[in-house]
């Protein structure tokens, strides 16, 4: 039952995009969709910065494409959704033990091993470990503990709650390095410039 719920609100969310841009797409000259997960976002100079999804499957992202694509913000706001939160966490595999993340300083992937401290799996995005229940907030991750050399994350889409240990160099590296951009989708004509931007992470489609 579960995985059919995802695979319809999968389903739901491809309609909704079909909704969303289909009335750009019936207006002139078709345009190009692009969609992946954001590394960097300027709000002052409208400018989003993102790594293309390779596979667009909501299950199973591929955040391997370089170099990162930028585009300018669409200039008009009624055409922008929720803002994106960045982050240069690309994927967190449990099983090999493995955190690959984006490098800034050499624009490319970096491949992290870390040591595992816990791990919790089947984790909803209500339960009280991520969800607190007092201000009706997300907890923040990453959490990271400089003084125990830990590191806490969450995978919403994974469903798991991990915190793990790393090598003491990449502890001066910036906190979003751990914490996973949000998707996005993009609607354009003219390279580089959105005309349409829909964050797909904070686009709640059963809300009402």
């Amino acid at each position: 039952m579960r995985r059919h719920t995802m695979i319809k609100k999968s389903g739901l969310l491809a309609v909704l995009t079909v909704l969303i841009f289909g009335s750009l797409f019936a207006c002139g000259k078709l345009g190009n969709v692009d969609q992946g997960r954001v590394i960097e976002f300027d709000k002052e100079k409208g400018v989003v910065t993102l790594i293309r999804d390779v596979k667009a499957d909501p299950m199973k992202p591929d955040y391997n494409h370089l170099p990162p694509y930028v585009y300018e913000m669409p200039k008009d706001p009624s055409e922008i959704g929720a803002l994106p939160k960045a982050g240069k966490r690309m994927k967190l595999d449990t099983e090999k033990k493995q955190i690959v993340i984006f490098d800034t300083a050499t624009q490319n992937f970096m491949t992290i091993d870390y040591n595992l401290i816990s791990q919790a799996e089947k984790v909803n995005s209500d339960d009280t470990r991520v969800f607190d229940n007092a201000v009706e907030k997300p907890r923040t991750f990453p959490m990271i503990d400089r003084e125990k050399k830990t590191i806490t994350v969450y995978s919403k889409r994974q469903k798991i709650l991990t915190t793990f240990s790393i090598p003491d160099e990449y502890f001066a590296l910036p906190d979003n390095t751990w914490d996973s951009g949000d998707e996005v989708r993009i609607y354009y004509k003219e390279e580089g410039k959105a005309r349409r931007f829909m964050n797909i992470s904070r686009t709640d489609i059963f809300k009402k």
